[in-house]
């Protein structure tokens, strides 16, 4: 490609605080979101197309972005989800063979609007320090005061629903139609690897929009129910917990990942809150309690579920406990085919470390089918 001069913009955070880039591609553009940091030093395709991080700007903390290109077949949704991009070097050409793009392509295609040449070290240690915020990435770098104001307008992540944003709006399929276990997925923002690892396991799954109520799934007389991963604050998703808390009632198995984890501890009556600056990466420590061995596992959250309710609940028992902060991140119901994990098993980053996760979900329903749980 022909280099040209690269065009100025700015990181503004919403406390005021400044850092300086150059756009990728030489284009002009704003972007607006939760600033957040992920540490995996490979699958940025994955990333950015995970529905779990819609509505965040992404800080890539591995220096090189871009140079082994993009494929069709790695995103993990329909499109890109992040609202903009800020990496330090920003790789327009790449050197995987079977890459069907550049990044640059693939991110042009998306319009998405990105920037480089930031000091991404030192934006990390700031939210490390202060906390995750919104933040706005732009190349009107002489219009400060304008882009504060646009930048007050922005919803904070606490409190916001973005499930409805990302969920699928019609009900689909997915796996064989003659395999034998049938599985209801309520979709709050799935990962399309989410559904090639239960297809994979014989599962026929129904991917359920975010508003479906359990009446409607269960009217397809599933063996099991999955709630998916997605952004946003779990808190207003009054919806999928009531569909939650009528699947447990069932007595059908239920499994969970991520914001489908809290939203089973929300189920249950105990509550979440906004992390400080969340879990993004694929090399988070995870001690499986039941077994006594660690996990190497892929995050990706800003919420969490509360340990002291969770540890005082009757019918709840920890499982999983991230080891850098003690935070909690697996549980099961105690007399209930329930369980989920806060990390994803599907991103096998170990590489395989938590897929027993999925084969544990079709031994209970074969246990529950075999007992006669299941109709």
């Amino acid at each position: 490609m022909k280099y040209q001069a690269k065009r100025k913009a700015l990181i503004l955070l919403a406390d005021g605080t400044i850092f300086y880039g150059k756009s990728v591609g030489n284009k002009e553009g704003t972007a607006f979101g939760e600033v957040c940091f992920n540490t995996g030093m490979t699958g940025y395709q994955e990333i950015f197309t995970d529905p779990s991080y819609y509505g965040q700007l992404m800080v890539t903390t591995n220096a090189h972005i871009g140079n082994y290109g993009t494929r069709e077949d790695e995103s993990e949704s329909d499109g890109v989800k992040i609202a903009g991009l800020i990496c330090k070097n920003f790789s327009y050409t790449y050197s995987r063979p079977d890459a069907d793009a550049s990044l640059q392509e693939f991110l042009e295609a998306h319009n998405l609007f990105a920037i480089s040449d930031v000091d991404t070290r030192a934006l990390v240690s700031y939210i490390r320090d202060n906390g995750a915020m919104n933040a706005v990435i732009s190349t009107r770098v002489d219009e400060i005061d304008a882009l504060k104001e646009a930048l007050r307008q922005v919803p904070g992540m606490e409190g916001l629903e973005l499930a409805s944003s990302v969920s699928t709006r019609e009900p689909y399929f997915v796996g064989d139609p003659d395999a034998p276990i049938r599985i209801a997925a309520l979709d709050i923002g799935i990962k399309q690897n989410i559904l090639r690892n239960l297809a994979k396991r014989g599962g026929y799954v129904q991917v359920f929009p975010h508003d479906t109520p359990f009446e409607t799934m269960e009217a397809w007389q599933p063996d099991g129910y999955f709630i998916s991963n997605g952004p946003g604050d779990p808190e207003p998703l009054k919806g999928p917990v009531a569909a939650a808390q009528k699947i447990i009632e069932s007595g059908k198995p239920l499994f969970g990942i991520c914001l489908g984890h809290q939203v089973i501890a929300l189920a249950n009556g105990v509550s979440t809150y906004k992390m400080h600056h969340g879990h993004r990466g694929i090399n988070h420590p995870v001690m499986n309690l039941l077994t006594g061995k660690g996990e190497i596992t892929s995050q990706n959250h800003g919420f969490a579920i509360n340990r002291e309710e969770t540890e005082a609940h009757p019918e709840l028992e920890i499982t999983h406990v991230h080891l850098n902060d003690q935070t909690v991140a697996g549980i099961r119901m105690k007399n209930k085919r329930v369980f989920s994990v806060q990390y994803h098993p599907e991103a096998s980053p170990g590489p395989h470390d938590a897929e027993y996760l999925f084969d544990q979900f079709f031994e209970q329903i074969r246990q529950a089918v075999s007992a006669g749980a299941v109709s």
